[in-house]
């Protein structure tokens, strides 16, 4: 179990490979969208949260979350508030920008500031091993990320599994996404845990789409 400092009055982890939870996490079943929902109250099952890729809860002991396996985590937690949010951003969701979705939906429903927000971005396929085509390329430049930062094309490649082509960071880009938000840096975690190539947690470019699922929590103590 990888577990995130985040300050008080929180907890926050990714499952490995086999790991059993601590407690109930309330899970939505994600489709690489952008809806966020709100979770008031335990025990709500991924058929009620249907459709949704954010989930967000201000209710102590009551801990939400996002399956990835390759796909990048994103945790919130609004000491102020005291708010937190689990967000699935896998590229189609980072290309809509669903993070910053979620922290303006946080800010509707409980007065979150982006400046008193703190952040983990958790195990994802790094950007070596994130070899895309020139239409996902495209779709990052249409919507407006900073692609000196997120992208590169490595060439013709020398036979190894993603090598040359191109590559887009997409921890990078999900950063970038939070800093526009009004995160500061300094608030800001980044794993640095490649699942492509880390054998402890699940990656479906490495092992297929039917592979288990790491799981990303967030609960408010009591």
């Amino acid at each position: 179990m990888l577990k995130y400092d985040l300050g008080q009055g929180v907890e926050a982890f990714t499952s490995q490979r086999e790991a059993m939870l601590p407690y109930p996490v309330v899970q939505g079943h994600q489709v690489h969208g952008c809806r966020v929902a709100i979770v008031d109250r335990p025990g709500m099952t991924r058929e009620e949260l249907e459709g949704y890729d954010a989930f967000l809860t201000n209710r102590p002991g009551l801990a939400i979350g996002v399956r990835t396996a390759d796909c990048v985590p994103v945790l919130l937690y609004d000491p102020a508030q005291r708010a937190v949010a689990a967000i699935h951003a896998g590229w189609k969701g980072t290309v809509q920008h669903i993070s910053q979705q979620a922290i303006a939906i946080m800010t509707q429903a409980f007065g979150t500031r982006a400046a008193d927000l703190k952040a983990v971005i958790g195990p994802a396929i790094g950007p070596d091993s994130f070899q895309v085509g020139e239409e996902v390329v495209l779709q990052f430049r249409q919507a407006g990320f900073p692609m000196d930062e997120i992208w590169s094309f490595q060439g013709k490649g020398d036979g190894r599994p993603m090598s040359g082509g191109h590559h887009i960071d997409l921890l990078r880009a999900n950063r970038w996404l939070l800093e526009q938000a009004g995160l500061p840096t300094s608030a800001i975690q980044v794993c640095d845990i490649d699942t492509y190539t880390a054998p402890a947690y699940f990656s479906a470019r490495r092992e297929g789409p039917k592979c288990g699922r790491n799981i990303n929590a967030i609960v408010l103590t009591k």
